[in-house]
């Protein structure tokens, strides 16, 4: 089965390169062909890489680097706390919940996957605030053609997937990402995303929210290293 998936993507990629190529050649030798010797020859366009270079940059666009490795400094065992801003009163104090969360590396390094459990506190059909049973999972990653992270989300609360790209500040050692979602048909909203990394043991999560032009922080986490 590997073997099959290996030269499934091989051939995939050489089809995508001369894809890609074919382009550039069908129009030199539309418009610059030349005689060399009584025989006409196709002229390769001035700037066009080669299917060789284009297979060459793949393989460099493929590879792990620093900004992995940055990521994978969150593998591991978690716990956390959570605090979450729901009631419109801004006088209200958050309500407060607990969870676990396991991150796993993917893919040679490439992308890590977390899966987080634990408890979200939603308005029952009361109106009153109740504990209910949350699962969520992510997927981040380095994009090297973007030069951005770029993250996954979704969870047992909605049916859509979120999709941010994001920034580090190594001064800071902060990243922060952005992202927009719709909860309700046609109701839009800005996300920024704010990960602190206090040391290897903690760090800090804070979502905000674009409220009518006002950013709103809604939820604010703090991890635990377990293992």
């Amino acid at each position: 089965m590997r073997t099959n998936r290996s030269l499934f993507a091989t051939g995939a990629a050489i089809a995508l390169a001369a894809i890609m190529t074919l382009p550039s050649f069908a129009q030199d030798k539309d418009e610059h062909k030349h005689e060399d010797g009584g025989k006409k020859h196709d002229k390769v366009a001035s700037g066009q890489p080669s299917e060789q270079e284009i297979m060459a940059m793949m393989m460099e666009m493929a590879k792990t680097g620093e900004n992995h490795k940055l990521l994978a400094r969150g593998v591991g065992n978690w716990t956390y706390k959570m605090k979450t801003w729901m009631n419109p009163d801004p006088k209200a104090p958050p309500s407060e919940s607990s969870g676990t969360s396991i991150v796993k590396p993917l893919l040679g390094g490439r992308y890590v996957a977390s899966e987080h459990t634990g408890k979200f506190p939603m308005p029952g059909p009361d109106g009153k605030m109740t504990d209910m049973d949350f699962k969520g999972m992510s997927v981040e990653g380095y994009d090297n053609v973007k030069k951005k992270f770029v993250a996954t989300w979704i969870d047992n609360m909605s049916t859509g997937i979120m999709l941010s790209e994001g920034t580090y500040d190594a001064d800071s050692k902060t990243f922060t990402f952005n992202a927009e979602c719709e909860m309700m048909p046609g109701m839009k909203s800005k996300i920024r995303e704010v990960i602190k990394i206090t040391d290897d043991d903690h760090r800090t999560f804070e979502f905000y929210e674009d409220r009518g032009g006002t950013e709103v922080k809604t939820m604010e986490i703090a991890y635990t290293r377990k293992s």
